[in-house]
């Protein structure tokens, strides 16, 4: 390839370095790294980059206006940061959103899911835009054969092809009047989102026109910016179009104004989320999110697989403020949806997975348990060695164990960054830290440490966090982690890579020589990308084939011309079609391209059927022959493909020995070890170099450890064979470290059983709703860990296990599975099926463990679909029991039995039984196979460390949870004793049929235990209110770990302090046959309450869940909505948002209008519904739906009656109201709990309660007032991340 012309720059503008790769028309490659931001020196970065390789190679970088000289540039490629940075900070620009009447809200409400389950100071990302105009026009879908409404409104069809009523016009007047005032207040740039518009682009369309001729300099039509159904998502995206694109601009003007002629004919490309390039101006702000890490996902998988290696690739960047984790197997891997900052963007962008805080993650010691993150010593402090006062971080233990050398690290640090790297600060902070950890540990006669352990410690224990993450990105979709290279980038990574790698069992790490700027190298080498998708509803069936077909080849040559317009040729442009497709009935639809071949499922464009089921069995162990495939979105991707120069091999150093240049001491585990340096430009091709050794580049640290062998190679990047390493024998005494590692490895088996769960099962709701956990148990039937965290889950499984000990004692064999879900036998509800395996080893007689699965299965017989009967009165009527069944029977499946116990209800006056036998027996197979994964990884730790280790250090976690709880309950008891003179704390709430539930904690201020005492507490309800032991339990687990304020394994010790009576026969203990299901859901609530009150913690929530159920026989829809939370000591309560023991998510507007036969006319908050006080309570909400056939309709809710209290002087929330209101406008209180017909043109008005406010109003805080810590987490995001957050929404 011939020469370049001009010079060609790559950068990539980081948060905290600006990284450039330059290729001189002579040939000559330049690297550099700047300070982003240093506006002593230069105003802008990649400008002031540009400049000094120009004048350092020319001589001559200005024009004679003073700016650098274009003519010199033939092109640049750029990453930036700046849309991210602008989201985080809420620095983008002042926006309005235009969205339907009756929603302004509805972008603050969201899917309704709070962030952190723990967290009762709910803190949710503020919204981007500053007002909201709502526009009195709607378009729902007909749905013509569902639709019993007598109304004539107009219908057109849309782009997907169904057809749409137009219930109400646009109102252009009333539209411009509105967007007139919006611009007199100064706004220049509007998100238009209108329901359905991924479809009917007409109404965004017309209201679009008005504001660009009133003059609106940005204007986000929802529709253009991504066309996908769900209309909260698509709101998000087309808002962050509108707040970061003049923000974005501005930035690009303000780069290009430094050049001449503006870089006028300069080829300047931007790099999107997407990993492809778009030229500089049409780069926008919901493609431009991960800009900067994009580039190098792309440089690791263009120079790694398949040129390095044959295995697949992780991706681990790990830099000072994060750790980046991708995969790459031949094609880049996207997500079509993911959140950042709060912030729900639909568009393709690369799957990147922020999963730790990186050189900057905060290291901590609490209660006997080393801790690294999630918070963050940023860039600003930075950790202690950075000479500004910040806390001890990664980067210190690495500088201290001698794995950061100061003299070859950059003087940057100290007030006028001028200092080297500060050891003598690092040195005393961890003085003071081993100091608390050997105090802590002589109180139990432990083992004392030395510092170096003490720090050594803290890398294992963040090493074995970030391989969590990566184990589920690998295991998530069927692929094994330690059959994988490990790509190492980003500056702090080299010093962990061969650790990291250990860890996962890989034993190949690449280091590329640009390791330290790869995301700027990468710009270099990635392809301009054009991106086209439409929204479908088409079956793929042969009769849309030429549908399909026409469309794929007209969005291909929209996106050809594209490509042409920026200068490319057409033999360079390649054309990629996809299809988005899901199985008719569920959610999860895949992005697929085609197979090659003419098989009958084959349009022209190719086989998306075979592919699709391919995939799916890949991921998710099975498929759904007998249902139809949905087409979603129809999507082209254009790739320009442009050359990149051969690189030119350095001379061979085949068997010249590599010169070190010094040899430090280095601690590694069990010592300091002498330990060569070598710098990587001296080094040749074909050297070795054994560990331990260190590599040195002018970017970045590698840490070859010992056992572990470094190979330069042809063109001198670095190749690290990993060694099994000398394994540090672990005994069973407790040691902090272990503890540690240990406790993230037993909560990694419960993750990896819930991922097997969800591929393995076939129903909604474990499938895609993920309402499931898996446990791990001792040998006592005593909790582990469990993953995800449920609150309504967290204690009730080891009732269920422990009571299957007590019935069956010694009789369990190796390949015995059991079943259960009764109440009596630690149940919570009959639809949640708990299947426990016991675990033998070798010759023992009685289990060493215990697995067990739990998860919702969506019938199971009884009075109605769904299980969930609003007026169940006895057990029976809810459907199928089990107390304690052989599901497998020494491996054999017990199939006959179960299906007879599963139709049992239908014995029962007006019950059925199971009405989805099929699904039952799928996912009771599923739960099976959960079970056996998780024996075989606790199998893999007994292999590696002996059963009586695994069994000590079992018992440790259970030890180590209850110590954070007794010192808990210690603080509580001295606070309570200060406040009000006694260590016994009362409580009575009532729920409203007037039942009380009274709680006395007596706690000990000396050991740190309490006793709950629930005496005094109503008998059980006729109705199904009652809540099974467990359900109290579960609560109690909830609101200790929400008082310990951090994350604590949840476990059986965090029981062990407190003594729980619950009086047998009572609402919270009721008789054996008593109907439980509304216990699960509301009584629980209640339960919180009254603990939270006794504790004196904070304001009541909504207390409640508000459960809607509606159908017919054929089809039935369940919704819980969310409320107000309660305000607290310093923080203002959230409003519309799940609080406590749930954390569902509501299903989007778009699809419930699509799938069944109502419309919802409102969702907002409800103005001044949450109580007054210094911190006020949050607000309820009101949903309003309208029926268009006739349904019977079900509320199940709490709070109608009693308000939720206020704390402190805090006034109490606003009591929730359930309304139905008549086609022919007569309006009817339906009280809490009811079941009703309710007829075509009917509304049903839900106005959810509010939060208690804290504290008098008199001395009412502003909302910007509440109290914050110094440290931010580090911003986890990525398809893990989205994982985690669903199952967390159940």
């Amino acid at each position: 390839m011939s020469p370049p012309k001009g010079f060609q720059f790559a950068i990539d503008r980081g948060g905290t370095f600006t990284d450039v790769f330059a290729r001189c028309p002579n040939g000559k490659i330049r690297v550099m790294k700047l300070l982003s931001v240093d506006p002593q020196n230069y105003d802008d970065a990649p400008r002031e980059a540009i400049r000094r390789i120009l004048q350092e190679e020319t001589g001559n970088a200005l024009d004679e206006d003073g700016k650098v000289n274009t003519s010199l540039i033939e092109s640049i490629r750029m990453g930036t940061t700046v849309a991210t940075n602008a989201l985080l900070e809420r620095k983008g620009a002042k926006m309005a959103l235009v969205i339907n009447k009756g929603f302004k809200d509805l972008l603050y409400i969201g899917n309704q899911a709070r962030p952190h389950i723990f967290q009762l100071d709910i803190k949710r990302p503020s919204v981007l835009y500053t007002e909201v105009v709502e526009v009195d026009c709607r378009v729902i879908p007909a749905l013509e054969d569902r639709c019993q409404m007598k109304k004539s409104w107009p219908s057109v069809t849309g782009t997907t092809g169904e057809k749409i009523l137009i219930v109400k016009e646009v109102d252009e007047e009333e539209v411009r009047r509105d967007l007139k005032a919006l611009k007199e207040k100064g706004i220049d740039s509007i998100a238009v989102v209108l329901a359905h518009s991924y479809t009917y682009h007409d109404h965004e369309v017309r209201i679009g026109k008005i504001a660009k001729g009133l003059g609106f300099s940005q204007v986000s039509l929802s529709h253009a910016v991504t066309s996908m159904v769900r209309m909260v998502p698509r709101g998000f995206t087309a808002s962050a179009d509108a707040y970061l694109t003049p923000h974005i601009r501005d930035y690009v003007r303000g780069f290009a104004s430094g050049f001449t002629n503006h870089l006028a004919n300069t080829n300047v490309l931007f790099m999107q989320s997407d990993g492809g390039l778009t030229p500089m101006n049409l780069f926008n702000g919901s493609r431009a999110i991960l800009s900067g890490p994009a580039g190098g996902v792309v440089g690791y998988a263009m120079t790694s697989y398949q040129k390095e290696t044959g295995l697949p690739v992780i991706g681990f960047d790990m830099g000072g403020t994060s750790t980046d984790v991708s995969r790459y197997a031949g094609a880049l891997e996207h997500v079509h949806e993911a959140t950042t900052a709060g912030v729900t963007i639909q568009a393709p962008q690369l799957d990147i997975n922020t999963v730790a805080a990186g050189g900057g993650s905060m290291l901590l010691f609490r209660s006997g348990l080393l801790v690294a993150g999630p918070e963050s010593a940023g860039a600003q402090p930075g950790p202690a060695c950075y000479r500004k006062g910040g806390p001890l971080a990664l980067t210190d233990a690495n500088l201290l164990l001698g794995r950061l050398l100061p003299e070859y690290f950059p003087k940057i640090f100290g007030p006028s960054e001028n200092e080297p790297l500060d050891r003598e600060a690092t040195v005393t902070a961890f003085k003071k830290m081993t100091e608390n950890i050997n105090s802590f540990l002589r109180q139990d006669g432990g083992k004392e440490m030395t510092m170096e352990e003490v720090a050594m410690g803290f890398i294992n224990v963040a090493n074995e966090a970030m391989c969590r993450p990566i184990r589920a990105l690998t295991t998530a979709r069927g692929h094994d982690a330690s059959q994988h290279a490990l790509a190492c980038f980003g500056g702090a990574g080299g010093q962990h890579a061969c650790a990291v790698a250990r860890r996962l069992g890989a034993s190949l790490v690449l280091v590329h020589k640009y390791a330290g700027i790869l995301s700027a190298y990468g710009m270099a080498l990635a392809q301009a990308v054009q991106e086209e998708q439409q929204a479908s509803a088409a079956p793929y069936c042969r009769d849309q084939f030429p549908h399909l077909d026409s469309q794929l080849s007209l969005l291909a040559a929209v996106a050809r011309d594209k490509l042409r317009a920026q200068g490319f040729s057409n033999s360079q442009i390649v054309t990629e079609p996809y299809l988005h497709l899901r199985y008719a009935g569920t959610d999860c639809a895949l992005m697929v391209s085609p197979v090659p071949g003419d098989s009958p499922t084959a349009c022209l464009h190719g086989d998306f059927y075979t592919a699709f089921v391919n995939r799916y069995k890949n991921e998710f162990g099975f498929t759904l022959s007998d249902r139809d495939v949905i087409v979603d979105d129809i999507r082209v991707r254009a790739v320009a493909v442009s050359q990149v120069p051969e690189e030119v091999a350095p001379p061979s150093g085949k068997g010249i020995k590599p010169v070190p240049e010094k040899t430090t001491k280095v601690y590694f585990e069990g010592g300091y070890q002498d330990t060569a340096i070598y710098q990587l430009e001296k080094l040749r091709p074909e050297q070795q170099i054994f560990g331990p050794a260190i590599i040195m580049d002018s970017l970045s640290t590698i840490l070859i450890e010992p056992d572990c062998r470094a190979d330069i190679t042809k063109y001198g990047d670095i190749r690290i064979t990993v060694g099994t390493g000398q394994p540090k024998r672990v005994t069973t005494d407790l040691d902090s470290i272990q503890l540690s590692i240990f406790s993230h490895r037993f909560m990694s088996i419960a993750e990896q059983m819930g991922r097997v769960l969800q591929r393995t099962s076939i129903s909604v709701n474990i499938k895609e709703r993920l309402d499931f956990s898996c446990a791990l148990f001792g040998p006592d039937g005593g909790l582990v860990s469990n993953a995800p965290h449920i609150p309504v889950h967290l204690g009730a499984m080891q009732e269920t296990v422990q009571y299957q000990m007590k019935v069956r004692g010694d009789s369990l064999k190796p390949g015995d599975v059991l079943l259960a879900n009764h109440p009596k036998a630690g149940g919570s509800h009959l639809p949640d099926f708990t299947v426990i395996t016991p675990v033998f080893h070798k010759s023992a007689s009685r289990p060493i463990f215990f697995v067990a699965s739990r998860g919702h299965h969506a019938d199971i017989g009884g009075l109605t679909p769904g299980s969930m009967p609003p007026h169940s009165v006895s057990l029976a009527q809810e459907g199928a029991a089990f107390k304690s069944m052989l599901l497998v029977d020494g491996g054999r499946f017990n199939e006959g039995p179960l299906v007879e116990q599963l139709m049992n209800p239908g014995k029962e006056p007006g019950c059925s039984g199971t009405r989805n036998l099929a699904d039952n027996l799928s996912d009771l197979k599923a739960q099976v196979a959960a079970n056996q994964r998780g024996i075989q990884l606790v199998g893999e730790l007994i292999d590696q460390y002996g059963l009586d280790v695994v069994q000590a250090y079992m018992a440790h976690i259970q030890k180590n949870a209850e110590l954070a709880v007794r010192d808990m309950l210690k603080e509580i008891a001295n606070n309570a004793l200060a406040k009000t003179g006694s260590t016994v704390l009362k409580a009575t709430e009532y729920m409203d049929n007037g039942t009380p539930i009274v709680l006395t904690v007596t706690l000990d201020k000396d050991n740190g235990s309490a006793i709950c005492d629930f005496t005094g507490t109503g008998v059980e309800v006729w109705g199904n209110l009652n809540a099974p032991r467990a359900i109290t339990l579960s609560a109690l687990i909830y609101c200790l770990r929400c008082m310990v304020g951090h994350d604590v394994p949840l476990n059986q010790g965090c029981l062990n302090p407190v003594k729980v009576i619950v009086p047998p026969g009572s609402i919270l203990d009721p008789s054996e046959g008593a109907a439980v299901v509304g216990g699960n859901v509301l009584t629980s609530q209640r339960i919180v309450d009254v603990l939270l009150k006794a504790f004196q913690v904070c304001a009541a929530s909504q207390g409640c869940m508000n459960n809607l159920t509606l159908g017919e026989q054929s089809w039935g829809y369940y919704e819980t909505v969310a409320g107000g939370s309660g305000a607290g000591p310093g923080w203002h309560g959230a409003g519309g948002v799940h609080t406590h023991m749930t954390n569902t998510r509501i299903t989007d507007l778009e699809i419930v209008e699509r799938r069944y036969p109502m419309l919802v006319t409102r969702f907002s908050l409800r103005d001044g519904s949450g109580g007054r006080g210094k911190w006020r309570g949050g607000d309820g909400v009101t949903r309003e739906l309208v029926f268009r056939r006739t349904v019977q309709l079900s509320v199940l809710t709490e709070r109608r009656a009693f308000q939720p209290y206020g704390m402190n002087g805090g006034e109490p929330g606003a009591r929730g109201l359930n309304l139905l209101q008549r086609a022919d406008g007569r309006l009817i209180n339906l009280g809490g709990k009811a079941s009703i017909e309710a007829y075509p043109g009917d509304k049903y008005i839900m106005n959810s309660p509010g939060g208690g406010g804290y504290g008098r109003p008199s001395e009412a805080v502003d909302q910007g007032d509440a109290t914050r810590s110094n440290y931010s987490e580090f911003l986890e995001r990525g398809s893990v991340y989205e994982y985690r957050s669903a199952q967390e929404s159940v």
